[in-house]
């Protein structure tokens, strides 16, 4: 039995759930998710709890019970209480702002680097060198950061670039001057 699959789900106080078939609809006061779960788990709810079971002990309803669990309770704790991802910009002259829902960066490039949220995401900079990524859905939040992070990773030698919160950047030394040789 998977140790995370047999977990109940809490709903919260504001959170509606509707479950048809293997459709999931999650409701709150954050916004609204939908997801189809795989067909060889069976979500059911008693009173302000959700469980996940498989359906048989194959391989796949194994690997899927867990997945489907942690899914449908990402869904249920986005609605309620959302999700955030911090970055830090590092580099002299590396900024970002926002222009209305846009987060522009200037990150050594000759033109400033614009980027849209996709719906349901929301960005904040703080001190000019911290963007907090912000939303309901986990995983679009987790792709909208590694979308920034990607304009311009953290580099090896000076640690220059877009990290997460955290993140340790692993740095090189760099090249030594010829020595004795003449």
């Amino acid at each position: 039995m998977s140790r995370i699959g047999k977990r109940p789900i809490t709903i919260p106080a504001k959170v509606e759930v509707t479950i048809d078939g293997s459709q999931v609809l999650v409701k709150g006061p954050k916004g609204q998710l939908s997801r189809t779960v795989s067909p060889h788990v069976v979500i059911s709810q008693e009173g302000q709890t959700l469980s996940v079971n498989r359906r048989d002990d194959t391989r796949v309803s194994r690997q899927m019970h867990g997945l489907s669990r942690t899914l449908v309770a990402n869904m249920v704790e986005g609605v309620s209480q959302g999700f955030q991802r911090r970055l830090e910009i590092q580099g002299v002259g590396y900024r970002a702002q926002v222009q209305g829902r846009n987060l522009v960066l200037n990150i050594g490039y000759s033109h400033q680097v614009q980027i849209d949220p996709p719906e349901g995401i929301q960005f904040a900079v703080e001190n000019n060198t911290n963007v907090i990524v912000s939303g309901y859905d986990k995983e679009m939040v987790g792709n909208t950061a590694a979308k920034i992070r990607a304009v311009r990773p953290p580099e090896p030698y000076k640690g220059k670039g877009i990290r997460y919160a955290g993140e340790a950047v692993r740095r090189k030394a760099g090249k030594t001057g010829k020595s004795g040789k003449k």
